[in-house]
């Protein structure tokens, strides 16, 4: 009997590390500035406030997606970029004006990601900048604008940041600011509540379209925003990936994976995300998701 528990204990600590082997690489997008400021609150104290929960919670170091026009329309938020570098994360290109491709031409979409590079310079210091990341995921209406726009982005040494978890969480920023203002206890346990479900929703969404798709997890990448509400939940939110069982990893560590160098070119107007589109060549259907939006807009009006 002993012999027997003791080979049950060896298989279920060799089991162990695989009931816990899916990765996770953290990314916030619209850095310096990302929706409206719940009152009293300023841009570099919702960064800071994140960039606490990263050292307390040992955190590798996660690239913020830098759109500069923040800065040229108020200078004060460079001070956002000072301190996610020196805290040592890197800074990604997220295009100078957030700007749509789906909606303009390659050239001009080109023109705004050269534009955003004075900046990357300036603030992201040693650290790699040229990581790529769409705004709104929108990678050309047309299969010739998203090959040109891929083909100009490897000729000038861009990796694409690209996504496949993401939970709407910029839906929740605007709504806590007017819940903040209007000091709406109920409505803000509400925020709390939806978000945590989900961000747990989509774990399960992209874990099942991943096994659709790869027939096995990958190393995720989280799309998430420099907003106040997420600065608020971020501890909570860690927490929650924690006890699924996740642990975190740099973007470009997921990225070296092979599932993503598929090189899938995106649908005509997509805003999909890296798994979701994978998955959609292969006839894996969408799981679903619950859609908060409209209660969202609705609360604190």
């Amino acid at each position: 009997m002993r012999l027997r528990s003791a080979i049950f204990l060896l298989a279920a600590l060799a089991l162990a590390p695989l009931a816990h082997a899916q990765q996770l690489a953290i990314t916030f997008d619209d850095l310096p500035s990302h929706g409206p400021l719940a009152a009293g609150t300023t841009r570099l104290q919702v960064a800071q406030a994140i960039l606490d929960v990263m050292q307390r919670e040992h955190l590798p170091p996660i690239y913020g997606m830098v759109n500069a026009v923040h800065i040229a329309e108020d200078p004060t938020t460079a001070a956002v970029l000072k301190a996610w570098t020196a805290a040592g994360n890197p800074l990604g290109n997220h295009t100078y004006a957030h700007v749509n491709l789906n909606t303009m031409s390659a050239e001009a979409f080109e023109d705004n990601i050269e534009k955003n590079e004075p900046y990357l310079k300036q603030y992201a210091g040693s650290a790699d900048w040229h990581w790529f990341r769409y705004p709104f995921l929108a990678e050309g209406d047309t299969p010739e604008k998203s090959l040109g726009v891929r083909t100009w982005l490897a000729q000038h040494n861009y990796k694409i940041a690209e996504v496949n978890m993401s939970f709407g969480d910029y839906n929740w920023n605007p709504p806590y600011a007017r819940c903040v203002a209007k000091h709406d206890d109920a409505a803000m346990k509400q925020l709390h509540d939806t978000y945590l479900a989900a961000a747990d929703e989509a774990i399960t969404a992209s874990r099942k379209l991943a096994q659709g798709a790869y027939g096995h997890d990958i190393p995720y990448v989280l799309l998430m925003h420099i907003g106040a509400f997420d600065a608020h939940m971020f501890p909570e939110l860690v927490a929650l990936y924690k006890s699924r069982g996740f642990t975190f990893v740099t973007l470009p560590e997921a990225e070296s994976d092979p599932a993503y160098h598929d090189n899938a070119i995106a649908p005509l107007a997509s805003s999909a995300g890296h798994l979701a589109k994978f998955a959609a060549e292969h006839k894996v259907p969408y799981p679903h998701t619950t859609d908060y939006s409209k209660m969202l807009d609705s609360l604190c009006r």
